[in-house]
């Protein structure tokens, strides 16, 4: 068995949503550190080019909306401008609204579970055909999902809207790996913990305290992150359907609950 290249992204196309920073800028970083190249895409132009300018050569800035169907077909369109096939997709674009259950908004119900559950359907779909010609059963396209453990455990916030999203996302990954599997297009998903982002304000303002409720007693690293990103972009991860690996620390799966004494 040679693993020397078991992890590497040498020749490997990548686009990823959200990429301009926190969670997307990361897996961006790693993916490049592998060999990859890769196109990140953003709502804000500016601090798109200027990450893509930051992360280097095999950088490629593609600023964009994807918060509607028209967003993610224009993305597409200007990914068909450089590339005829794509190796990988991160859905990683997402938005949270926080407010009080008497008040909380339609706004606020619409504006994340379209970014959040719509985008990543419809943007796979728009991609659809630039993944399928990349993708063989020797070499296949990864889809991955960028969900959230607020998926598979509640918070102590009213992020209704978020909550429902990121486990509606959980779930439509598996309905999208059943069908895309047939063409050799692997789906999976990764639930983030606690990193540091303008998105997770606490774990990026108040780490240390955030990390005294977590198994592991640290909040995530970039490389946290970059790792298990690459694992599933590369050959170490090619029979990984499915799935989501949460990377948390232990606060979903190995956090102790409480109990009361009779």
């Amino acid at each position: 068995m040679d693993t020397t290249n078991l992890f590497r992204l040498d020749g490997r196309v990548a686009l990823i949503t959200g990429g301009s920073r926190g969670i997307g800028k990361m897996i961006a970083a790693g993916f490049i550190a592998q060999g990859a190249k890769v196109y990140i895409s953003s709502r804000k132009a500016d601090v798109c080019f200027a990450a893509a300018e930051e992360l280097g050569p095999n950088c490629i800035a593609l600023p964009q909306d994807v918060s509607t169907v028209p967003g993610c077909k224009a993305l597409a369109a200007q990914f068909a401008e450089h590339e005829s096939k794509l190796d990988i997709l991160v859905n990683n674009a997402g938005a949270a609204w926080g407010e009080a259950f008497e008040t909380f908004p339609e706004k606020g119900w619409d504006k994340v579970m379209d970014l959040n559950v719509k985008s990543p359907f419809f943007l796979t779909q728009a991609l659809y055909e630039p993944m399928k010609a990349a993708a063989t059963r020797d070499k296949p396209g990864k889809v991955i999902n960028i969900t959230s453990i607020d998926g598979q455990r509640l918070n102590p916030w009213d992020t209704y809207s978020y909550h429902a999203s990121k486990s509606a996302l959980i779930y439509l990954t598996k309905r999208m790996a059943a069908r895309l599997i047939k063409d050799a297009i692997n789906v999976t998903s990764i639930a983030p913990g606690a990193f540091a982002s303008d998105m997770n304000r606490a774990a990026r303002d108040h780490g240390d305290a955030v990390a005294q409720g977590i198994p592991a007693k640290r909040i995530g690293y970039d490389e946290d992150m970059a790792g298990t990103a690459i694992y599933l972009a590369s050959r170490a991860g090619d029979y990984v359907v499915g799935d989501t690996i949460t990377v948390d620390g232990g606060l979903v799966n190995a956090a102790l609950g409480t109990s009361i004494d009779a």
